[in-house]
């Protein structure tokens, strides 16, 4: 329960508070590490575990902040892919990160939706910078997932704040995701997201990507973001014909369909999309 202090905390007051406390994870991600490091011991490979990791920002975060305070340690590279942080952290300090995280309470509708929408602009991100040779697809992918961490940190602490935001939305009273956080908690959760980068001293490339810095693959992973929220809200979202435009003029070498494929939406919709794409590009 929060205080009525607390309640008006700002960015820096949240971030100060949140950047100490112990991480959680997703109960699945333990359960599916453990399972599969008892089945294939030291044989799992780092991108089978990769696969785990990026379905969970929490633990995500976790193992990124443990590969940089590794590799503060050696002066290694920083770590911007899950492989690479699987890689610099070590199957046992993996193992032992999953076994002493706390964990997080995914009987809570608003953290659950929060961690499958940021997996989902993860896997989004991925597959639309794949298609194009210059860029690192891991990278987009985790700025992807990590983009709304600041959410997911309120969610398990503070969660009477992004409740609060969702109620002004379902109310009336905000029209848009942005006004609704806004009128809630005093600041946007992407402002909140990155405070935390920093105080967290995440790798420069990862926070330059989740601020959205005007290059085309931080424009790929805020629109991965976009979509997927867009898709949670309403499947049939009208917007997702606009957001696939959008990428497309990030990702000229790919077809609509192309763009379209990655998208968890059924095939019916997938035609009406690309019908009012074709009418708006005409």
């Amino acid at each position: 329960m929060l205080t009525s202090y607390q309640m008006h905390w700002g960015v820096e007051q949240w971030s100060a508070f949140l950047k100490i406390e112990d991480i959680p994870i997703m109960p699945a991600s333990r359960q599916f590490i453990l399972a599969i490091a008892e089945e294939k011991g030291e044989d799992v490979s780092p991108r089978e575990l990769a696969v785990i990791v990026t379905s969970d920002p929490f633990l995500a975060l976790r193992v990124l902040r443990a590969a940089e305070a590794r590799r503060s340690r050696v002066l290694g590279r920083d770590a911007t892919t899950p492989i690479a942080s699987i890689m610099q952290t070590g199957l046992d300090r993996l193992m032992e990160i999953v076994d002493s995280s706390p964990l997080c309470d995914d009987s809570l509708p608003g953290l659950t939706e929060c961690e499958s929408r940021c997996a989902m602009a993860s896997f989004i991100a991925r597959s639309w910078a794949s298609c194009r040779s210059d860029i690192s697809p891991d990278e987009v992918a985790l700025a992807a997932l990590l983009a709304e961490i600041g959410e997911m940190m309120l969610w398990h602490f503070a969660p009477e704040i992004p409740q609060k935001a969702l109620e002004e939305l379902r109310s009336g009273r905000a029209f848009r995701t942005l006004q609704a956080q806004q009128q809630a908690a005093g600041f946007s959760f992407k402002l909140l997201s990155l405070a935390l980068a920093d105080a967290w001293e995440l790798p420069h490339l990862l926070t330059m990507l989740i601020r959205g810095a005007d290059n085309a693959r931080a424009n790929i992973a805020r629109l991965a973001n976009d979509t997927a929220r867009h898709i949670q809200t309403n499947p049939e979202n009208p917007a997702i014909p606009s957001d696939i435009i959008g990428i497309r003029e990030l990702v000229p070498s790919a077809s609509y369909r192309t763009l379209i494929t990655p998208l968890p939406i059924s095939d019916e919709f997938r035609e009406v999309v690309l019908d009012a794409i074709t009418r708006t590009t005409q």
